[in-house]
């Protein structure tokens, strides 16, 4: 025998059964945000691509303050370049990518900025891990390479799927870094010949054109010497014959 259910019964559970959905959705919007990356028709070897990066907020009582990305391999922090991002925010490079920040968004507010990429190395996804700064001190960090299992928030890293390279597309030759261009050049200086001697090479070379090497200089001595010996020995044979 089936039993009727009253019309405020069901209007009951089906309040309950609202608020437990806005519940669930409320405690789960918290967890869904993370920081994506988009590029329009990004492909493995383009060029001057531009990255659109949006950092969703996790707080609700501080402001995002700062973004700093790690570059994945085949991207080098000085092939990455700024082209906009939130009022009074600044672009910095970094030893292993970059940092983007400045004056604490308002909270609540996610960041977005974009940056352009020289070239996109040849792949099939690229993963740019993300930590994120809030004004209070809080980091979240987006840094997870793997999927999250099911039922389980994660901290997953933004990633840029790549399509196939266009016929043709070659990887450009890199972008110098600040060492490679400030190091001092193993060759001469610019102006001055190869074969230039060294002070001491000029010194040596001058004795032994102007004749005072040690050997020639005893060579003279022992001339004089002996020069000066046949003198006397003429000068004083001849004064003799002439006293006899």
């Amino acid at each position: 025998m089936f039993r009727t259910i009253r019309p405020r019964t069901v209007r009951r559970l089906s309040a309950v059964t609202v608020l437990a959905l806005a519940a669930s959705v409320a405690l789960a919007a918290p967890a869904s945000a993370h920081v994506e990356v988009e590029a329009e028709g990004a492909r493995a070897l383009a060029e001057n691509v531009t990255l659109d990066f949006t950092a969703e907020t996790e707080s609700d009582k501080a402001g995002i303050t700062e973004l700093e990305v790690i570059l994945p391999e085949g991207i080098a922090p000085a092939d990455v370049r700024y082209k906009e991002g939130p009022a009074g925010w600044k672009f910095a490079v970094t030893d292993r990518g970059f940092t983007v920040g400045g004056p604490a968004l308002a909270a609540g507010k996610d960041a977005a900025y974009a940056v352009t990429v020289r070239q996109l190395p040849d792949a099939k996804s690229l993963a740019f891990k993300t930590l994120q700064s809030y004004g209070d001190g809080r980091v979240d960090r987006w840094i997870e390479l793997e999927e999250p299992k099911e039922g389980e928030h994660g901290s997953p890293a933004p990633t840029l799927a790549l399509k196939p390279a266009a016929p043709g597309a070659e990887l450009v030759s890199p972008t110098p870094s600040a060492e490679t261009s400030s190091a001092a050049p193993s060759g001469p200086a610019s102006g001055e010949p190869a074969d230039t001697p060294s002070p001491a090479e000029t010194t040596t070379a001058g004795a032994a054109d102007d004749g005072s090497s040690p050997v020639l200089i005893t060579a003279i001595v022992v001339a004089a010497v002996a020069l000066i010996g046949g003198g006397l020995w003429w000068f004083r044979r001849r004064s003799g014959a002439n006293s006899a």
